[in-house]
């Protein structure tokens, strides 16, 4: 899978990406993450990229003409690509999301700055617009970041073990279950006794509890609307029975 980010302070990825999984998956050739910066697609000798608002108001915006350039330069000749703004105004990103995104071919990110970036580049060379939250950050490439790194820990292969993206939270709609490592007991803390004790079908149940448990607890609205075993039906009850007491 091959990302292409379009940013006008490319060093802010110089090493970024040079950690953990995602340099991984780019040794392994599971990933291609290409930096491009926006200012070498400018004809004139300021490699301006800015321009004030037609219409006034604070601020500077994006101008249509490198972002054009860039775009079609990096996507000429590819077959299916996607082509995302990083904007506070974009479909929230989420593990949906991710998972949409790591069937791709080919992802172009491209990094906002200031107030934004002129409306002709979002209607005919963006195809989606991505948010990372509600809130609003300096410019893109932060949540450039986010998006690589969600979307590569989702490729067959770059976790090392595909079961572990299977278990985190989200996958399944539901939070991650309680993790706990050696020693078996620290500081009086015992790890509880189904995880030592070598059952695997009582772990799994175990697990599967405390997923439920922790999304009703700190998630009520992933519950919400979804369709429920009587196993699970049960656990949601106990759980929020449990809640209600305590905040009673």
């Amino acid at each position: 899978m091959r990302f292409d980010i379009i940013t006008i302070f490319p060093e802010i990825f110089r090493e970024v990406f040079d950690f953990g999984i995602v340099r991984r998956a780019a040794e392994s050739g599971l990933i291609d993450v290409r930096i491009h910066d926006l200012r070498d697609y400018t004809y004139d000798r300021h490699h301006q990229v800015d321009d004030r608002p037609f219409g006034g108001g604070a601020g500077m915006v994006m101008k249509p003409e490198p972002l054009f350039r860039a775009i079609e330069a990096i996507t000429h000749g590819a077959g299916a690509v996607s082509r995302i703004l990083l904007s506070p105004q974009g479909r929230l990103f989420d593990q949906q999301v991710a998972e949409e995104l790591s069937r791709e071919t080919q992802v172009v990110l491209i990094c906002g700055r200031y107030e934004g970036v002129d409306e002709r580049v979002v209607q005919h060379v963006v195809d989606s617009e991505i948010s990372i939250g509600d809130y609003v950050l300096s410019g893109g490439e932060i949540p450039a970041m986010v998006v690589v790194d969600a979307v590569t820990r989702l490729i067959p292969g770059a976790l090392g073990c595909d079961q572990s993206a299977e278990r985190e939270s989200f996958i399944g709609g539901l939070l991650d279950h309680p993790h706990y490592t050696r020693p078996a007991e620290y500081r009086g803390l015992r790890t509880p006794d189904v995880l030592l004790g070598g059952n695997h079908a009582e772990i799994e149940r175990w697990r599967r509890r405390k997923a439920i448990e922790k999304t009703v607890q700190r998630r009520p609205d992933l519950i919400e609307g979804r369709l429920l075993s009587d196993f699970e039906r049960e656990v949601v009850e106990d759980a929020t029975r449990e809640a209600g007491g305590e905040r009673d």
